[in-house]
């Protein structure tokens, strides 16, 4: 489940250091390779609570396997793409088997284990999820670079094939079959808030998407705010449906849950902010620095291994320590942002400090990421997996795409500055606005959960 869960993560990701090898081989727009970049992420975003809930009322095993179908066989489309929009259409394809599939793995997970079990997987799979995007463009930084037999960016689709077709044939086997005794099972789809929520997440994600390409037009203003109005909307029709005794898309169970609403927020802010710099950094590290895909894709490798390590050890630590662990990686974070945008000002490469930076934030979001989640899906009853699933899974990418259209927009912004070392001024800006963020998950982490 794990290996499917990252195959998908690594799709959000892996692109990014494979956009300017795209652009040239299929003579892509500015718009189009945004599309390219993006038309995977809206899609998954878009569809996340309803592949939840699609696996509450079918069964998370079989949905889990058909996410998984659809995804390899557009992963192998998408590396077979012979114009734009053709590659344009099947990365929305990709994204919707990937919102099949992602919330499963969450759903099986509180399903499947119970007390240490449950706590040891959830701690593998927040390594996993939140280590996607560091091993993401450094995975795309050696595919591009390697130029297998001279297909260029293509293998950071198909790279996907061979796995998804393992996976096809090891799951059945050896994920548990589905149960379906549980009347929860039988929920209906909830078509009205489906529908609603759909919209306000499009909306949403969309002007942050392609607002920056497009010099944040009206429009985008206008898709923001109607957001917003739909958000509203979906609160009030799932409301009244709960108080008629139906079942809402997300339950108010899961929203009540003890720390549920501060755990939401900062694994919101852990992602905006990990997005945002690894968006900035890459830009700054290949356009300012001159650093090839390869070696800035390595570079990141550092914070992933530190990030991956801390999602996998933290409960050997003493339990009374696991409440401070979020604001203490949070700290780091914000310290090391600092570091990094010291030692990157001048236009060097900042020799140790860059490395002492990347380890730092690899380990403070680690801290911040996977303790909060864990914590927090341990209050969440197992007939609830499916909605609380659904809910942090969208989280997690609305945060993302958050941290990519503000923290990378302002580094966009700050190229424009006059003076000898651009790219550099505009991480160093960018740095301190990272630091700003990751103080306030620090002290929205002080806080104690209501019981």
């Amino acid at each position: 489940m794990l290996t499917g869960q990252f195959m998908a993560l690594l799709d959000v990701f892996i692109v990014n250091v494979a956009a300017p090898t795209i652009r040239t081989d299929l003579h892509a727009s500015g718009a189009g390779l945004q599309l390219i970049v993006a038309g995977y992420t809206i899609a998954y975003a878009v569809l996340l609570i309803t592949g939840a809930r699609i696996g509450d009322l079918l069964g998370h095993r079989r949905v889990f396997l058909s996410g998984l179908a659809l995804f390899t066989a557009s992963s192998l489309a998408c590396g077979l793409a012979q114009s734009t929009g053709q590659l344009i259409g099947f990365r929305f394809v990709q994204g919707a088997g990937s919102a099949l599939m992602i919330p499963q793995v969450l759903s099986l997970i509180q399903l499947t284990f119970t007390g240490e079990a449950r706590s040891k997987a959830l701690s593998v799979y927040s390594a996993v999820l939140a280590s996607g995007a560091a091993i993401g463009q450094s995975l795309g930084g050696v595919l591009v670079s390697a130029d297998l037999f001279g297909t260029g960016w293509r293998p950071v689709f198909l790279v996907n094939v061979p796995i998804g077709l393992v996976l096809l044939a090891v799951a059945p086997r050896v994920i548990p079959a589905d149960v379906r005794s549980a009347p929860e099972r039988r929920r209906g789809l909830d078509l009205p808030g489906l529908l609603t929520l759909g919209a306000a997440v499009t909306l949403f994600t969309v002007p942050l998407v392609l607002g920056q390409e497009e010099g944040w037009p009206v429009w985008g203003w206008i898709c923001l705010g109607l957001s917003a109005v739909l958000f509203g909307l979906f609160t009030v029709l799932e409301s009244r449906l709960a108080r008629r005794g139906g079942a809402p898309l997300v339950s108010g169970r899961v929203l009540r849950a003890p720390g549920m609403a501060r755990a939401a927020t900062m694994i919101g802010l852990a992602m905006a902010v990990n997005a945002g710099f690894l968006f900035s950094i890459a830009l700054h590290l290949q356009t300012g620095l001159g650093d090839s895909a390869l070696r800035t894709g390595l570079t990141f490798a550092v914070a992933a291994v530190f990030f991956g390590g801390v999602g996998l050890n933290w409960r050997r630590l003493p339990q009374s320590w696991h409440r401070w662990l979020a604001p203490a990686g949070f700290t780091v974070a914000a310290l090391s942002f600092a570091l990094l945008g010291l030692a990157l000002r001048g236009g060097g490469h900042g020799g140790f400090a860059l490395f002492a930076g990347l380890a730092g934030i690899g380990t403070g979001l680690g801290s911040a990421f996977s303790p909060t989640l864990t914590r927090a899906l341990g209050k969440v009853a197992p007939q609830d997996a499916a909605d609380a699933s659904g809910l942090l899974a969208t989280v997690t990418q609305l945060g993302m795409l958050v941290g990519v259209a503000t923290l990378g927009t302002l580094f966009l912004n700050r190229l424009d500055v006059a003076g000898p070392h651009p790219a550099a001024h505009a991480f160093a800006v960018t740095a301190v606005a990272l630091t700003v963020v990751a103080v306030a998950g620090a002290l929205l982490g002080l806080r104690r959960d209501k019981s």
